[in-house]
């Protein structure tokens, strides 16, 4: 590990590679242990430096863009963390944009919006980074992000890059290849169409209404916790809603506690860390609620949250 340390500050600087930095506060959960190795890199050409380093090394690489849908072991993460900071926005043409993997959501929306584009203002408030939607396919108001996307551009564990239509990407509900694929997201180009901003800074507004009144935003959580049901293939009984908090709800979960952590009494389908919740307590939550689900309806809860570290 210390000739991969040594390699890491030979290309970074000294300052640049850091040891066992606490992650908690580097999460929307504000839960979790420590990175054995963090590095925040400025630029694709620094992922893929710092990928191609790791990989000589035989040093495990985990991505942490924006910290929410995550919930980090109170063990923290084995290996090199490399968090991207930064990136940029631009216009291809009048139809696509393209935006780095680090770009938050939110500045992908204010930035299409100030520029009269169209297409992506419903997403404001959607928290985390680019990458973080293209990997699991991140979904609001019944529409994926993959179905934005016009292709993206990749970066495989080796550090070589390649761009990939989305027809390549596998989006599915809540699922890309990138889940699987061990390649990393270094930006992604959007379809838009033009607007007048006026107008789509209207829909910004009312997106950000409807999510301040019904989720616990005030609250540290990781975002939804559970995937809903799928048509063909879960079975929901009559007259239960399609959706995991109604499961929840209905299950008589809310509010529901291990430690603490709690199920959400405002939505079911949000755990929050009521102060210093442990990420133990949260999987137990977790687990418990997939249970009381489970042993009700009938059906299977799956996991939309990631799970980084051994737990």
């Amino acid at each position: 590990m210390t000739d991969f340390a040594a390699a890491m500050r030979s290309a970074f600087g000294d300052d640049r590679l850091q040891a066992g930095v606490p992650l908690a506060p580097l999460t929307t959960f504000r839960v979790g242990g420590p990175a054995e190795w963090l590095i925040e890199t400025r630029g694709s050409d620094e992922i893929e430096a710092a990928l191609s380093i790791a990989r000589a090394a035989d040093v495990p690489v985990t991505i942490l863009g924006g910290g929410s849908n995550v919930l980090v072991a109170d063990a923290g993460v084995r290996g090199l963390v490399i968090r991207p900071r930064g990136g940029v926005v631009t216009a291809i043409d009048e139809g696509h944009v393209r935006a780095d993997a680090a770009v938050t959501i939110n500045g992908l929306v204010r930035w299409t919006i100030n520029h009269g584009r169209a297409g992506l203002e419903a997403w404001a408030g959607t928290p985390g980074t680019v990458g973080g939607a293209i990997v699991g396919n991140a979904h609001f108001g019944g529409r994926l992000i993959g179905d934005l996307v016009s292709e993206v551009r990749l970066a495989a564990r080796d550090g070589s890059r390649q761009d990939v239509p989305a027809s390549g990407m596998a989006f599915g509900y809540d699922r890309s290849r990138l889940q699987g694929s061990g390649e990393v997201l270094l930006s992604a180009v959007f379809r838009v169409s033009s607007g007048e901003p006026g107008a789509l800074r209207a829909i910004a507004r009312e997106s950000l209404a409807f999510r301040k009144r019904t989720q616990p935003l005030d609250t540290p959580s990781a975002g939804c916790v559970f995937q809903n049901p799928e048509r063909g293939r879960d079975v929901v009984p009559d007259g239960i809603p399609w959706s995991a908090g109604a499961l929840v709800d209905r299950a008589g979960l809310k509010g529901m506690r291990v430690g603490r952590a709690r199920v959400s009494p405002a939505h079911g389908n949000f755990i929050v860390n009521d102060g210093k919740a442990s990420a133990a307590e949260i999987r137990d939550l977790i687990d418990r609620c997939k249970l009381g689900v489970r042993n009700r309806f009938g059906v299977e809860l799956r996991e939309e949250i990631v799970y980084l570290g051994d737990f």
